[in-house]
This record gives C-alpha cells, structure tokens and sequence, in this order.
C-alpha cells in the first residue's frame, strides 16, 4: 500500500512495529471490504478535529495541519482501511458532535457523556483527561468542594464535556459559557467569574502565562475521551471502531502518542 507523504511521517514518528501491530489487516488499495465501506462510504476517512481540546489535537506552527493524538489515531484508522484521510477542522467540541451527528464526518474525538448519546456511538475511551478549576491567586478558594455556593459563577466552554457534567452536578453555583476552550480564561478574567473550569492542561497552560492565578488542587472530574461515529451506520462499523481502539491501546500507540506530542496528566484508559 502506498502512503501519503503525511501518513509516512506519521509511521515513522511513531514507531513501525507498533503500527503494524495494530494495522496488520489493513485493506489496501483493491476492493473496499465491508468495514471500509460502513466506516468511510465516501471513500475517505473524514475525521472531525477539535482543536478545542490542547490535550488531543492543535494546529502545527510550521505547517498550518492539524496535529495532535486524535489526529494520529484518525489517520492511523484510514491506513486499516485503505484510504486517505480528510480533516473536518472545529473549534469546539459541540461543533464536533453537530458535525458526526450531521453525517458531515465519518469519526470525531469526543468526551463520554449521556447527553451526547443521541445520535452517537462511542468507542471505549482511548484517554483519559480530569477536568479542574482554576481561580484568582487571591481567591478564598482552596478546594474543589468550596466551588458549589451560591454567588459563584464558574466559566466554562458551552458544549464541553465539563460544561455538560457541571450542569448536571453543581447545585448552587452558576454556569457562564464561553465558545471555545480556548477562551474559558481570557473570559473568566474579562467577565470577573469566580471560577474557570476547564482540561487541566489547558489551564495549566493559561497559569503559566498569566501570574495571578492558579490552579485548585485535585480534579472535579475525569473525562473519558473516545472515538464516536454517526450512529446510523450500524453495528459492523460501530465494533469496527471499538475493536481498533482497543488495538491503538493494546499495541502501545496511544502512549507512544501522548510522549510524541509532549502530553502530561493525561493517561492511557484501560482495555474496555
């Protein structure tokens, strides 16, 4: 099979016996056999990147491409089945679940949650990421559990797996919603919130830039990140999916991807 000069890239950082071992029945360039047909009917893997998400996917500055671990997994999945890949390039994750939901993608990268099950299949999750909150340096608050009070109001990205569990668990406190990850910060500190609650790595990232906040100690959560599929495409495309997450862990791929890419804190989820 030849590859894409991308895809050859991506072998080659990533280590080819790993790969073989988890792509060993890959189709090639003849016939589309069922599970290339139900997984890329229109004879490309178009996969959704959230580049919302800093653990799992971000622009590459030399090249302008999107980079990252779901965007390893996603070509990794189009080499199985014999095809190339197309990027389907999203800001945030709602935009993500809209776009798989819509058939406009074949696959998307998505945090676990019941309210996303409409419309979806999910595979077991391939990582997993906590969730945290970030305050002022002069904040009053030094524990997860002091959040939850009435007069908090607590930033999040509208959409987001965190956002979606917070709606559901915190009692007293009040959500504010930003669009993007990205902005969850900027916009905790333009709008005065007591709280921004985001990826932990994410806001790692905005406490090292900024000097007066910092970061709560612990989580609020742990987010399941998995790969999902429209769920109109049946069961052999949904196991299909299911049984090459279990290979991208089993084989070492999504740790040899999370080092590739400099990723701490997030870990590899356990065999489903």
């Amino acid at each position: 099979m030849r590859l894409h000069p991308t895809r050859r890239q991506a072998l080659t950082a990533l280590g080819a016996a790993g790969f073989a071992a988890m792509t060993g029945c890959a189709t090639g360039r003849g016939k589309p056999s069922a599970l290339t047909s139900a997984l890329a009917p229109t004879g490309r893997l178009r996969a959704c990147i959230n580049l919302g998400n800093a653990v799992l996917a971000r622009r590459d500055a030399a090249s302008g491409q999107p980079a990252g671990v779901s965007v390893d997994l996603a070509r990794a999945l189009a080499d199985q089945l014999g095809v190339e890949t197309e990027f389907v390039v999203v800001d945030a994750a709602m935009k993500s679940v809209q776009a798989v939901r819509a058939g406009q993608a074949d696959i998307g990268f998505f945090a676990i949650d019941p309210s996303r099950s409409e419309g979806l299949r999910f595979s077991a999750p391939y990582v997993l990421i906590e969730g945290a909150y970030l305050v002022r340096r002069d904040s009053p608050f030094t524990d997860n559990a002091q959040v939850d009070r009435a007069g908090t109001r607590v930033m999040v990205a509208k959409g987001s797996a965190y956002d979606l569990f917070l709606t559901r668990e915190l009692k007293a406190a009040e959500l504010v919603r930003t669009v993007r990850s990205q902005d969850v910060v900027d916009q905790f500190l333009a709008q005065g919130t007591e709280v921004a609650g985001a990826v932990k790595q994410q806001l790692e990232l905005d406490a090292a830039r900024l000097p007066n906040v910092r970061l709560l100690p612990g989580r609020f959560m742990v987010i399941e990140q998995a790969m999902g599929l429209p769920a109109e495409r049946g069961e052999e495309a949904a196991r299909g999916l299911r049984e090459f997450v279990e290979r991208a862990k089993a084989s070492g791929f999504v740790a040899d991807a999370l080092r590739r890419h400099g990723i701490e804190g997030a870990i590899v989820a356990p065999a489903a």
